[in-house]
C-alpha cells in the first residue's frame, strides 16, 4: 500500500482541465511546430513511446497510447473511447509530472490528434521540401486536409494551392477557408490539383478504400504526405506511390510498415521498401540525403510522442494565458 506524500500539498500545483474551448483557443500552429521540432531533435529510446494497446467490447474500444516527453517535463497517455454502433468518441490526454508524478493536467483531446498529425507532417515537409514558395496540391477537403495546409502555411510560403474532393460543395468551402489568406483553387479532378506541384498533402480515403493518389501521377522531386491509412484495412496511395518512392519517412516506422493497408498492398505486389524506410527524426537532424529528383513520402499513423508534446505546448500557453479551470482535488502522489 502506499502511503500519501507529506508534503503533496506543498508540492503538487492544482490539475488544470483544459477544454475542448480552451484547446482551440490556445491553438497555435507554429507553438506546435517548434515544440515537435525540438522533441524529434531530442534523443528518444524507444521505451519511451511503446506500441499503443486497445481494448474492445462488442462495438467499442478503449486505445490507449503513452509517451515520455524528451524535454517538456512529462510522460503522458491519450486515451480514445470509441463506439462504432452508436458513432460517438471520446478523447483524453492526461500529463503527469516527472519530478513530483502529480497531475499536471487534464486535456480534452478531440481536437488535438488533427493539431499533431498537421503540425508533424508540415514539419516533416519543411524538412524535406526545396527551400522555394512551394506549389501545393490537397487531397481531400475535411479537417485534416485544411489543417495540413495551414500548418505548412505557418512555416513555408506558399506559392499556390489546388484542392480535389469528390463534392464540389466541399472543394468550394476550403476555397473559402483559406480567402484572403492563400491563393488557393478548387479543381475538378485529383490529377488536376496534383499537376505540376512540389508537395501532395493527401487527407483522404475513397468510400471503397480504393487509392486516392496514383504514383503515375507524381512528378520527380515531389514531396508527398500521407495520412488517411491507419489501418490494415485503410487505402490512401497506390502502390506505385510507394515504388516511385526514394524514401519514405514514417513517424512510427513498424507500424507504418506492418500495419497500414497502403504498405501492406506494396509488400503483396512484391514491392521492397525496407532499405528506404526511414524514422521521422533521421529527417529532422538533417541524416536523409535527397537528390532533386527523389520523391520522399511521409507516412503518418500518429505517434503519442506527438500528442504529449502539442499537450505539454498547450498547458504552457494555458499557464501563461490563465485559460482553464483548476480541479478542486486531484490524485495524490503516494510515497512507494
Amino acid at each position: 500500500m502506499g502511503h500519501p506524500h507529506p508534503d503533496t500539498a506543498l508540492q503538487v500545483p492544482p490539475t488544470l482541465f483544459l477544454s475542448d474551448a480552451d484547446v482551440a483557443a490556445l491553438a497555435d500552429w507554429k507553438a506546435a511546430i517548434a515544440a515537435l521540432r525540438a522533441a524529434y531533435a531530442a534523443p528518444v529510446a524507444d521505451a519511451m513511446v511503446p506500441p499503443r494497446s486497445m481494448a474492445r467490447g462488442a462495438g467499442f474500444w478503449l486505445r490507449g497510447m503513452t509517451a515520455v516527453s524528451p524535454n517538456g517535463g512529462h510522460v503522458g497517455c491519450k486515451l480514445i473511447a470509441a463506439s462504432m454502433k452508436n458513432r460517438r468518441a471520446s478523447y483524453l490526454i492526461s500529463l503527469f509530472d516527472h519530478e513530483t508524478m502529480g497531475l499536471s493536467a487534464l486535456i480534452d483531446g478531440n481536437r488535438i490528434t488533427g493539431i499533431r498529425t498537421a503540425a508533424t507532417a508540415a514539419l516533416a515537409v519543411d524538412a524535406a521540401a526545396p527551400r522555394k514558395p512551394l506549389r501545393i496540391a490537397v487531397l481531400g477537403s475535411g479537417f485534416e486536409a485544411q489543417g495540413l495546409l495551414a500548418a505548412l502555411a505557418s512555416v513555408r510560403e506558399i506559392a499556390g494551392a489546388r484542392v480535389f474532393s469528390p463534392t464540389p460543395a466541399s472543394r468550394e468551402k476550403f476555397v473559402a477557408r483559406f480567402q484572403g489568406e492563400l491563393q488557393v483553387e478548387a479543381v475538378a479532378s485529383a490529377p488536376a490539383a496534383v499537376d505540376g506541384a512540389d508537395v501532395i498533402l493527401c487527407a483522404a480515403r475513397s468510400r471503397d478504400e480504393s487509392p486516392v493518389l496514383r504514383g503515375d501521377w507524381i512528378a520527380p522531386g515531389t514531396t508527398v504526405v500521407s495520412i488517411g491509412s491507419t489501418l490494415p484495412e485503410q487505402r490512401e496511395v497506390d502502390e506505385q506511390v510507394i515504388a516511385r518512392a526514394a524514401t519514405i519517412v514514417a513517424d512510427m516506422p513498424h507500424e507504418v510498415a506492418h500495419d497500414t493497408g497502403d504498405m501492406l498492398a506494396a509488400q503483396r505486389a512484391g514491392i521492397a521498401f525496407d532499405a528506404k524506410l526511414v524514422p521521422l527524426d533521421a529527417l529532422v537532424a538533417g541524416r536523409v540525403q535527397r537528390a532533386p529528383g527523389d520523391i520522399v513520402l511521409y507516412k503518418s499513423v500518429g505517434s503519442a510522442l506527438q500528442d504529449v508534446i502539442t499537450a505539454e505546448m498547450l498547458l504552457a500557453r494555458a499557464r501563461v494565458q490563465g485559460l482553464g479551470a483548476e480541479m478542486p482535488q486531484s490524485i495524490v502522489p503516494v510515497a512507494k
